[in-house]
């Protein structure tokens, strides 16, 4: 028999009721109900105290959604290397509603992210951390975004981004055009990157555990784990990247040892290389906004970690979350997306709440849309 639903809290952010937990439970009442579209009732209620009204729907993902049936496949999509007209075509929708949905999805799997992290035991497991190279726009304008993946689970704990200038050989022509384009802000850049999401992971332990991190020999990575903010509770082991050789030549010892190492946070990079579409080494559909880039990370991550299995060449189907032990089976699209997370009853770190109200504006685009909704925030 099915339970009868129970608000668990008010959905108004302004509301007192809005922070209660367990076992405190919402005073309110029932306040009638309203036919969807589809012939579905829903039933309305009406707190106690701040003395407005709120309906079940209100604790969906699809909150305030037209066509809510979108939400699954698009994001099964969105991680299957299809561009958003690709989607578009596929399910007879516009490509800007692919656009605001894969928005709206990264921001769920940003506080899924937040929520996972709460909840996760207190582990002595070694950390890999790498940065993922794209671009935003054009190959003019790169960006590199921090990732730390667990060396055994494979569980991604998290994403920074940042901006840098373009590297390597350059034409005049093409320092022409650089000197051309509006500065974009970095954000610190590699080692302001590491030092937040070291930062971000340091935070969610409940006690005062080390932290051993594993990372190749970038300067960037030694200044960050050293920054007072982090007290002294990391411990990197440096894995220098050695010469390659040729095209085609045996590797060395050192770099064996070395992809060994790095193999968790390798594999990922890979991962995300293949999934999706706007980060192909060849590809009309790149980012063009580094804030939309990191809400589809976000999106990839809380797929990576809660529902694709650590190997589908054996068919294994244990998820990095469950060798974490935050879930017992591997969950489905409709099991990720069946209910909707509000952020401010999240110790969402700063620099994510910046990512999810949009405010990582990129210069030159003619729109920067930020995220300032008031009821579906």
């Amino acid at each position: 028999m099915q339970r009868r639903f129970a608000p668990p809290f008010c959905p108004r952010s302004d509301c007192p009721q809005h922070l209660l937990h367990p076992p405190r439970r919402l005073a309110c009442h029932r306040f009638g109900s309203y036919l969807r579209s589809d012939g579905r009732r829903v039933p309305r209620y009406r707190c106690s105290v701040c003395r407005r009204t709120f309906s079940k729907q209100s604790f969906a993902v699809s909150y305030y959604l037209k066509r809510p049936a979108l939400l699954v496949p698009i994001a099964a999509a969105l991680v299957n290397g299809a561009a958003h007209r690709q989607i578009a075509r596929l399910l007879g929708c516009a490509p800007s509603t692919v656009t605001r949905l894969s928005a709206r999805l990264g921001r769920h799997g940003l506080l899924l992210q937040v929520l996972a992290l709460q909840h996760l035991p207190d582990d002595q497991e070694e950390m890999v951390l790498d940065h993922f190279e794209s671009f935003e726009g054009s190959q003019d304008a790169p960006i590199a975004v921090a990732t730390l993946v667990g060396a055994t689970s494979w569980f991604c704990y998290g994403l920074e981004g940042c901006t840098h200038t373009r590297t390597g050989r350059r034409t005049p022509e093409q320092e022409r055009r650089l000197a051309t384009l509006l500065q974009r802000e970095t954000r610190g850049g590699y080692e302001g990157s590491t030092a937040r999401l070291l930062s971000t992971r340091v935070g969610f332990c409940h006690s005062a555990q080390i932290l051993h991190v594993t990372a190749d020999d970038k300067p960037d990575y030694a200044r960050a784990t050293q920054r007072a903010d982090l007290g002294g509770r990391v411990r990197l082991s440096v894995f220098p990247n050695p010469d390659r050789g040729p095209k085609g030549s045996v590797r060395s010892e050192a770099a064996r040892v070395r992809d060994a190492a790095m193999f968790p946070n390798d594999l990922l990079h890979a991962l995300l290389r293949h999934s999706l579409a706007h980060h192909h080494r060849e590809t009309i559909a790149f980012p063009r906004r580094i804030n939309a880039a990191l809400e589809r990370l976000f999106l990839f991550t809380a797929w990576r970690n809660f529902v694709k299995g650590i190997s589908e060449r054996r068919a294994d189907t244990t998820t990095p979350a469950m060798n974490k032990q935050l879930t017992d089976r591997p969950w489905s699209w409709e099991r990720l997306l069946g209910r909707r997370l509000f952020p401010g009853r999240l110790a969402v770190p700063r620099s994510w709440m910046e990512i999810y109200r949009r405010e990582w504006t990129t210069p030159g685009l003619p729109s920067n849309t930020r995220h300032a909704l008031v009821r579906a925030f």
